[in-house]
């Protein structure tokens, strides 16, 4: 008689100085649940009541999370059991087998539900429909993955993912740009209770378990959160000076006690914050889900109050300003956050930093909260991508207009001053405790042609667009153009500026380019390269540009699928026409070569050399080939292993033919830090 399966006990080897919560890099957070990332494999032992008969037996592993978990949603996953495990979902496999005892890896996809799952084990006989459900009754949390290339969190740095994910204390600076002061933090993310309280923060909220797979969803609701503006968020704002029935925002060093108090009353306001408390806040939330974070100070923040993208100071016809119309107002710092991701939501190049204030200031579609707004988006003033890119760069980058009353009631601008706003943007450098400066990632330099061009840019979709004046002819056009198939990884990139002037005057501008490395998400690395470019153009004339990155600018910069975005951006000093465009190109990848050795006839054993130059000049871990050809060889992988910079491989494969013709032997490379790497021969096999 059969003894029906049981699961006795499971081992989720979750104590914190296990494998589990090492690999994972949890073993900081308190307590002894298991806490993994997505995206990365887990190990688990299970007791059962017999051996288990891989042929017979068939072990279901069950996770929930929420108070309605559906198996669509993302929010009720049903692990199977596997022979080999494959990157990109849910499943698991036996390592293990001795006696009762079943060793597992469990394998989560990089955009799982961030949240606290239950967990069961169902097992049962292929031939019986009834199941024993084993429920241990622990539960098993799964946070953002930073350390994951395929999480929209990845973060490409280990001392920066040690400073904004790992890194529990911190300094935030306030005063004025000239007096900055610095005050040390304790964000505390990985103290007893906070992982508790962010996951009650996160259900507080309005938004569906289903939502906490998507980084920008879950920064957008703890911006709301932190804010008791219209949501019963953990902190209320109050800057009137009078904080007698609660702490004064000043008082804070921490956010352990004001989360914990939250918490600990069920979801009842903390009095009271003001802007580094809410940024102090979100930074310990945001860290301790798992998404990079830092507390950034702006120095002499505006606050555009009616959307126009410009800070503006109204006087009457003597000069004196009128009151009620000053609603606009410059801070002398303000602090918000940036958190890092990759923003699939919006075209190639806008990830990476994004700012999210959770201090209540003006509504994002009806709710308190502002970003993720791109920082590269700020910087070129391209306010239309969302979220609330208009609110951000008007706190770093509005221009201060002055209007004085005319007789007649209507306004007239006396003064600009172009350099009024966002100085000193500051935030604590990565391991040291120093300040770093950033304006630079918020703006061009003040002045600098670059600069102007996004305020222009962003003013235009603002409430006031007239503000600058139109160019007064659009004649000008600037393209960059590739020769060929475009450049060769490992080589010198170059690629054409085709300027054209279509008038009959002549025209001049300054073009500044800039090269940039990008990841296939769109976010940007760094740029590499900058020019500035004097074009003179006859009437009617067109010119084309060289450009040239040399190989040395890249070679230890590319990343996964080596693209590089080129940014051009000037104006035409005759007409005040903006000139922009931008052009993503990719370093091409160089081919597998493939050989046939000795005659192709079916039924005859013959080879083929394949052979692969490394083009980069660092060691390629890990490589496989893959190589099939049907009639020839069936599909099948060759580890190669690691392969030196700039070396050469050379693999020989023997096989014997099976069916006459032209035939196409294909193999290709498999290794994450190189893509795109195949070859292809042609054999033509005889009859016998």
């Amino acid at each position: 008689l059969e003894i029906k399966l049981k699961v006795c006990s499971v081992d989720l080897l979750s104590s914190r100085t296990g494998q589990n919560r090492k690999e994972h890099h949890t073993d900081l957070y308190h307590g002894d649940e298991l806490i993994i990332r997505r995206g990365q494999t887990f190990q688990m032992e299970m007791e059962l009541n017999r051996p288990y008969d891989p042929d017979t037996d068939k072990i279901l592993l069950e996770l929930k999370t929420g108070p309605l978990p559906l198996v669509s949603k993302g929010t009720h996953i049903i692990i199977p059991l596997v022979d080999h495990l494959e990157d990109g979902r849910w499943e698991a496999k036996i390592t293990d087998q001795s006696d009762n005892k079943i060793k597992l890896s469990v394998n989560s996809p990089a955009n799982a539900v961030v949240g606290l799952y239950g967990f069961t084990v169902t097992s049962r006989h292929v031939k019986n429909e009834t199941a024993n459900t084993h429920n241990p009754d622990k539960n098993i949390v799964i946070l953002f993955n930073p350390w994951c290339e395929e999480d929209t969190v990845f973060l490409d740095d280990e001392e920066q993912r040690k400073e904004y994910v790992l890194n529990d204390t911190g300094r935030i600076y306030y005063g004025t740009e000239k007096q900055i002061g610095a005050r040390t933090w304790n964000f505390g993310q990985f103290h007893e209770g906070i992982l508790e309280a962010c996951f009650f923060i996160l259900e507080k909220s309005d938004m569906p378990p289903s939502g906490r797979r998507d980084p920008i969803n879950v920064v957008r609701v703890i911006s709301a959160m932190i804010n008791i503006q219209d949501d019963f968020g953990v902190l209320v704002g109050n800057w009137s000076g009078n904080y007698s029935d609660g702490v004064s925002p000043n008082a804070w060093t921490s956010s352990i006690e004001i989360l914990r108090k939250y918490h600990s009353t069920g979801g009842e306001p903390v009095k009271y914050g003001q802007c580094w408390v809410f940024s102090a806040v979100t930074t310990t939330v945001l860290r301790c889900l798992g998404i990079p974070t830092r507390s950034v100070t702006n120095f002499q923040s505006a606050h555009d109050t009616d959307v126009s993208l410009t800070t503006d100071v109204y006087y009457d016809e003597n000069m004196e300003p009128i009151d009620e119309l000053n609603s606009d107002s410059v801070w002398n710092f303000h602090v918000w956050n940036d958190c890092w991701m990759a923003r699939p939501d919006l075209p190639p190049g806008y990830g990476g930093w994004q700012a999210v204030d959770s201090t209540p200031q003006e509504t994002s579609q009806g709710t308190f909260r502002c970003g993720p707004a791109s920082l590269i988006a700020i910087r070129s003033g391209h306010v239309y991508l969302k979220h609330d890119v208009p609110f951000v760069f008007a706190e770093v980058n509005s221009d201060k207009i002055h209007w004085q009353r005319n007789l007649d009631g209507t306004f007239s601008q006396v003064h600009i001053e172009k350099k009024a706003v966002g100085h000193c943007i500051s935030t604590k450098a990565v391991g040291s405790d120093d300040r770093e400066d950033i304006t630079y990632l918020y703006k061009h330099p003040e002045g600098s042609e670059e600069e102007r061009i996004a305020v222009e840019t962003a003013s235009r979709y603002g409430s006031k667009p007239e503000v600058y004046s139109a160019p007064i002819a659009e004649d000008v056009c600037v393209e960059v153009k590739m020769d060929g198939e475009g450049p060769r990884i490992g080589s010198d990139a170059q690629l054409s500026i085709v300027v054209k002037n279509m008038s009959s005057q002549p025209r001049r501008a300054t073009l500044h380019s800039q090269a940039a490395i990008m990841y296939y998400t769109g976010v940007l690395k760094n740029a590499i390269k900058k020019d500035q470019i004097l074009v003179e153009l006859l009437p009617n004339e067109g010119l084309s540009i060289e450009w040239v990155l040399p190989y040395q600018q890249y070679q230890d910069q590319l990343v996964d699928q080596a693209a590089l975005m080129m940014t051009l951006s000037g104006r035409v000093t005759e007409t005040k026409q903006v000139l922009a465009n931008q052009m993503t190109f990719r370093l091409r990848t160089p081919d597998l070569k493939l050989t046939p050795l000795g005659e192709a006839v079916v039924g005859k054993e013959m080879s083929a050399k394949i052979t692969f130059t490394n083009p980069l000049p660092r060691t390629l871990k890990g490589v496989l080939f893959r190589v099939e050809g049907l009639g020839l060889q069936k599909g099948h992988e060759v580890v190669v292993g690691d392969v030196g910079g700039h070396s050469t491989v050379t693999l020989t494969e023997h096989f014997i033919p099976t069916q006459p013709g032209t035939r196409k032997l294909v193999a290709s490379l498999d290794c994450k830090q190189l893509s795109q790497v195949h070859g292809v021969a042609d054999i033509v096999v005889l009859e016998k």
